[in-house]
C-alpha cells in the first residue's frame, strides 16, 4: 500500500491542496469561451496553402500559463487558446534534443538514434543527415522557410545547421542554453564561446539585444519582407524560459509581490515570451497573413520546478517521464479552423506535427516512409477522434540502470531495469528509472530555501521498477496498479519489445576537444571537415569508462563549479 507524506508542511502547501480535487475532464481550470453556434460554420476555404507559425518554448512548465489557472500573466496565450483549440492530451519529450528531433522528423527518437540525453556543445552529434526534416517538405511544397531561436540538434559539420536542413533563413542558437543578453554559453569550466548566427555566421553584432525581443522582431521583420501571396513557415523556438533566469527589469517589477526570487524571474520571463507573441500575431495581422495563417503553440518538456518552473497538479518535471516532464502546453489558433473556442482532448504528440503540417502545406508524404506521427489535423479542426492511439514516450538503454529491476519481474520478456515509458489507450507503463517523482506545488509565498522542499512526496517506490496507471482516471499518478492489473502490463510490455525491435543503435559519442570555441575564433560552430566520418560510441560501458575519466579529472572543477552556483544564488537573492 502507497504511503504519502508531506514533507515541510507548510501554506503552501495547504493553499495548492484544492487542486488535488480537480476533475481531470471538468473545464473549470481550463474553461472554454461562450461559443455563439454561428462561429462553428465552415471556415474560409483553403484556397491557398496556410501560412504557418510554430512556436516553441522552453521549460515553461505545464501549470505555467494562464488558462491552467497560474498566477502567471499570459494574456496572449490565453486569448489565441481560447480562441482557437486548446490540447489538453498532448504530449511532448522530458528534454529539450528530443522533442526538437521528434517534431523536425516526425518519429521516435529511438528511430532517429537520439534516444539518450541531449546532444552536448562538444559531441560531433546531430540529427542524422538521411532524415528528410519538415522544413524540407515544406520547401517542396513551395514554402519560404525560416527559423528564429533555439536550435540544439546538432552542428559539429556545417551540414548539420539549419539552413542545411531545410531553412532558407536561420537567427539564433545553435547549442542548448545561452545567455539571455551576452549570448555566452559555458559547457564546463573554462569551456566557454559565444553562441549567436545570423545564417551559418556568428552574428557578434547582435550581443546585448534580449533574445527573447531579438527573435520577436526578427519574426516581425520576416513577415515585412516577404509577400503574403506566397506560403512561409516560421519556425519560432524561444530560448525562454529556460535557464540562466534572466529578464528585463520591468517585467520582474510586475512579480514583486513573490516572495520566491526564482519564481519571480522565471514569471517574469514567461510574461516577457506573452508579450513577444502578442507582437508577432499583430505582426501576422498588420502584413496581411492572419486570415490565411495557422499558428500552433507548445512547450517542448516540462518545467524545471526548481528553476521556477511548475507542473502542478501532475507529477515529476523536467527530465521526467512522469507526466510532469511529458505532458505538454499545446494549442492551436487559426481563422481556419472548423470548430473553433474549445477544448481537445484528442491525444496528439510531438510527432504529429509533421505529417499534419506538411498535409496542411498539400506536401506530398508518399515518399516518406517510416513516420510516428499522424495527421491529427481533422481531430483538431473538426473535433474527429484522433488516429493516434498510443505513445512510445521513450526506450533509454544508457540511462542509469534501475538497481531493482530484472527480466523476471518483465515476465521474462523485459528487462524491468532499463529505462522505458509508453502509453497504450488509457494506460500508461513506465519501467527502470522513470526520473525524479515527487509532486510540487507552485513556489510563489516564501524566500528561503526550505520552500523548494514544500511537497508531497510518494516512499514506497525506491524499490520498484514498473509502474502502471490509468492516466485518463488518474492523470497524476497517484495511484499504482501494476500489481492489481499484471494482464495490463504484460501487454504494455509487449509493446515496448515489439518497438524495440525497431530501435536503432544509439549515438552518444564521446566528446572532441577540437569543438572548444578557443579553435574558432571565441565561438562556438562547427569544427569537423565534411569528410570527417560520424563517430559511433553506443555501448553502456563506454559510457561508464568515459564518466569515470571525467569525475578522475575534474574534481576540483565540481568544487570551483559548486562555489561559483554559490555565489550566483547568493547575489540573484538580493534582487
Amino acid at each position: 500500500m502507497a504511503v504519502y507524506a508531506l514533507t515541510g508542511f507548510s501554506l503552501v502547501s495547504l493553499l495548492s491542496f484544492g487542486y488535488l480535487s480537480w476533475d481531470w475532464m471538468k473545464p473549470s481550470l481550463v474553461a472554454d469561451v461562450a461559443t455563439d453556434p454561428m462561429e462553428k460554420s465552415l471556415p474560409p476555404t483553403f484556397t491557398r496553402p496556410p501560412h504557418i507559425i510554430f512556436i516553441l518554448t522552453d521549460d515553461q512548465g505545464y501549470h505555467d500559463v494562464g488558462y491552467h489557472g497560474s498566477d502567471i500573466q499570459t494574456p496572449t496565450l490565453d486569448r489565441l487558446a481560447a480562441e482557437g483549440v486548446k490540447l489538453e492530451n498532448y504530449y511532448i519529450q522530458p528534454i529539450c534534443t528530443p522533442s526538437r528531433s521528434q517534431l523536425i522528423t516526425g518519429r521516435y527518437q529511438i528511430h532517429t538514434g537520439l534516444q539518450h540525453s541531449i546532444i552536448r556543445p562538444r559531441q560531433p552529434n546531430c540529427l542524422p543527415l538521411d532524415q528528410v526534416t519538415l522544413p524540407q517538405k515544406l520547401q517542396e511544397a513551395g514554402y519560404s522557410t525560416h527559423m528564429v531561436g533555439k536550435w540544439h540538434l546538432g552542428f559539429y559539420k556545417k551540414e548539420c545547421l539549419p539552413t542545411r536542413r531545410g531553412f532558407d533563413t536561420f537567427l539564433g542558437s545553435l547549442t542548448g542554453n545561452v545567455d539571455y543578453y551576452t549570448y555566452d554559453n559555458c559547457d564546463g569550466p573554462d569551456v566557454c564561446g559565444y553562441d549567436l548566427h545570423e545564417g551559418e555566421d556568428v552574428a557578434w553584432d547582435q550581443s546585448g539585444k534580449y533574445s527573447t525581443f531579438l527573435y520577436a522582431q526578427r519574426v516581425s521583420k520576416i513577415l515585412a519582407s516577404h509577400s503574403p501571396k506566397e506560403p512561409i513557415f516560421i519556425y519560432v523556438a524561444f530560448q525562454a524560459v529556460h535557464t540562466p533566469l534572466q529578464s528585463p527589469k520591468e517585467y520582474i517589477y510586475r512579480y514583486r509581490s513573490m516572495g520566491n526570487v526564482a519564481r519571480r524571474k522565471y514569471a517574469a520571463m514567461v510574461t516577457c515570451m506573452d508579450e513577444a507573441v502578442k507582437n508577432i500575431t499583430w505582426a501576422l495581422k498588420k502584413y496581411g497573413y492572419y486570415d490565411n495563417s495557422v499558428i500552433v503553440f507548445s512547450t517542448d518538456n516540462g518545467g524545471q520546478t526548481f528553476s521556477g518552473g511548475s507542473n502542478w497538479p501532475l507529477r515529476g518535471r523536467k527530465g521526467t517521464y512522469w507526466e510532469g516532464g511529458v505532458r505538454g502546453i499545446g494549442f492551436v489558433h487559426s481563422p481556419l479552423i472548423k470548430r473553433k473556442r474549445r477544448t481537445s482532448w484528442a491525444l496528439v504528440h510531438i510527432t504529429d506535427w509533421y505529417p499534419t503540417l506538411v498535409s496542411l502545406a498539400r506536401g506530398n508524404l508518399s515518399n516518406v516512409q517510416g513516420l510516428d506521427g499522424y495527421n491529427v489535423w481533422p481531430a483538431i479542426s473538426e473535433g474527429k477522434e484522433s488516429p493516434r492511439t498510443e505513445i512510445l514516450h521513450n526506450i533509454d538503454p544508457l540511462y542509469n540502470h534501475a538497481k531493482h529491476g530484472s527480466l523476471e519481474d518483465g515476465f521474462g520478456i523485459w528487462n524491468t531495469a532499463v529505462q522505458a515509458s509508453i502509453r497504450v489507450g488509457e494506460w500508461k507503463l513506465l519501467t527502470g528509472d522513470p526520473g525524479y517523482s515527487d509532486w510540487i506545488p507552485p513556489q510563489t509565498l516564501t524566500n528561503f530555501p526550505g520552500s523548494w522542499w514544500n511537497l508531497e512526496r510518494l516512499t514506497d517506490g525506491l524499490r520498484k521498477s514498473v509502474w502502471l496507471f490509468n492516466i485518463t482516471a488518474d492523470p497524476y499518478e497517484r495511484y499504482d496498479l501494476s500489481e492489481q492489473r499484471p494482464d495490463v502490463v504484460r501487454s504494455l510490455l509487449m509493446r515496448l519489445v515489439h518497438y524495440n525491435r525497431t530501435a536503432i543503435p544509439v549515438r552518444y559519442p564521446a566528446e572532441n576537444p577540437r569543438a572548444h570555441p578557443d579553435f574558432n575564433g571565441g565561438a562556438w560552430g562547427p569544427w569537423a571537415s565534411e569528410d570527417d566520418g560520424e563517430e559511433w560510441e553506443g555501448s553502456r560501458e563506454s559510457l561508464k569508462s568515459r564518466n569515470k575519466k571525467k569525475k578522475k579529472k575534474c574534481k576540483i572543477c565540481k568544487l570551483r563549479s559548486f562555489f561559483r552556483k554559490l555565489n550566483t544564488r547568493l547575489m540573484s537573492n538580493r534582487i
